[in-house]
């Protein structure tokens, strides 16, 4: 495992204010890659930790997103806590949040009141549809901005209409660009001395997913519709029913077209007329699908993956989740981890995607933090004392773990 001094962000620290899915998963990249991540919650806790399903008591969605960081619980109805927060943003480098637009402000946690007292500080904002315009005040969530963004129009087949895609593409696009954005900030930081305020929202991060079915738009006028698991501009390449299941084959060159026409054994079809070039493959897609189908029909899926593989040609089965996580190259390339959580023991996770050298050391160094368990020790490295801690904590500023070991339930200081 690499230790934090070695990764790309030690010596960064994030002050992480968001909550439910895109602003963690943000903070979750910067965690990974070496940043320490401090997640700071409400004392009731982030609101993802009461969503479905639960292990033991722990949401798999909060533990899905919140993996490599320390945590902290503070009262942000109180003037107090929002006057401690702001003392602990003046010490980091990244301040990072997704709250409903001008509820920052209203705190006194907005980028300009921040960046007046720490002017290297990068702060990171992720929203629904942005801060102004006329739905920057909708609020953000996944499955509207799926569908306001043109994304669920293009996903599905012509008889199931508009389909989401399987997880919260939205949220974790959006934390993904904030991410990038927080590292180009970060970087500029060097040569400027001073931070930059990087925004992005689940509209544009989707709008900037749209690819040729944008360009397509924007280039010919043309509005795509839902192709189902076929390719809206090369055929054949989707999904192709064989002796027993359906098979990826993605033949995306002239030169794999010919290959697939050999191994298939209808060698013929690469001089017919109705299948000549791409633009004829396309504008007769279902009647080759369907001659190619009756050839996949001989032999299983595994066969005819081997054989595609083997001629250099892209062919895969759709697995199912238990599927992948046996699958013999997933765990070659270590993408399942195990960690320790305090309450629910040895679990395993999803790593980081991300390898620096070819290293394949484990990338998950701790597991998503308990509510409040690392209050005390946070507010000791910013320099706060034992006393000034347990004055907080008696007052309902802050919150944590009980000292297990005692019968008060006071928060200990373990640094």
């Amino acid at each position: 495992m690499s230790t934090p001094s070695q990764l790309p962000l030690a010596g960064i620290r994030v002050l992480d204010l968001t909550r439910a899915l895109a602003g963690p998963f943000c903070t979750m990249v910067l965690a990974d890659l070496g940043a320490d991540v401090v997640k700071v919650e409400p004392l009731g806790g982030d609101m993802i930790r009461e969503w479905g399903p639960h292990d033991r008591g722990e949401s798999a969605y909060y533990l899905s997103g919140n993996r490599n960081k320390r945590g902290m619980a503070v009262n942000f109805r109180s003037g107090r806590g929002l006057a401690l927060i702001r003392d602990l943003a003046s010490q980091c480098d990244v301040v990072a949040e997704n709250f409903r637009p001008g509820s920052a402000k209203e705190m006194g946690l907005d980028h300009e009141a921040l960046s007046a007292v720490n002017p290297g500080l990068v702060y990171v904002s992720i929203t629904g549809f942005g801060k102004s315009g006329p739905a920057g005040h909708l609020p953000g969530f996944d499955q509207i901005a799926q569908g306001y963004s043109g994304l669920m129009s293009v996903t599905g087949t012509p008889e199931s209409g508009p389909v989401r895609v399987g997880v919260a593409i939205g949220d974790q696009t959006a934390g993904m660009w904030a991410a990038l954005g927080t590292m180009a900030a970060l970087y500029q930081r060097r040569a400027t001395g001073q931070g930059r305020l990087v925004e992005t929202s689940l509209l544009a991060s989707l709008v900037g997913l749209l690819s040729v079915q944008g360009q397509r738009y924007l280039s010919l006028g043309e509005v795509p519709e839902p192709a189902g698991n076929t390719h809206p501009v090369i055929s054949p390449y989707g999904v192709f029913r064989t002796a027993d299941g359906p098979l990826n084959i993605a033949p995306a060159t002239r030169a794999m077209w010919e290959k697939l026409c050999t191994v298939l054994g209808v060698p013929e079809f690469v001089s017919d007329p109705r299948f000549a070039d791409n633009t004829a493959r396309v504008a007769n897609r279902i009647e080759l699908k369907e001659l190619l189908e009756q050839q996949l029909a001989r032999h299983t899926r595994s066969h005819w993956t081997e054989a595609l593989c083997a001629a250099g040609i892209a062919a895969g089965p759709i697995n199912t989740l238990e599927d992948v996580f046996r699958d013999p190259q997933v765990l070659h390339c270590g993408l399942v981890e195990q960690v320790e959580h305090p309450r629910l023991g040895a679990m395993r996770m999803v790593g980081s995607p991300i390898r620096m050298d070819g290293a394949s050391q484990a990338t998950v160094r701790r597991p998503p933090p308990l509510l409040g368990e690392h209050t005390a020790e946070l507010l000791a490295e910013f320099g706060y004392s034992e006393a000034k801690i347990g004055g907080l904590e008696r007052d309902g500023v802050i919150a944590g773990l009980p000292d297990r070991a005692s019968t008060s339930g006071r928060l200990v200081v373990t640094t």
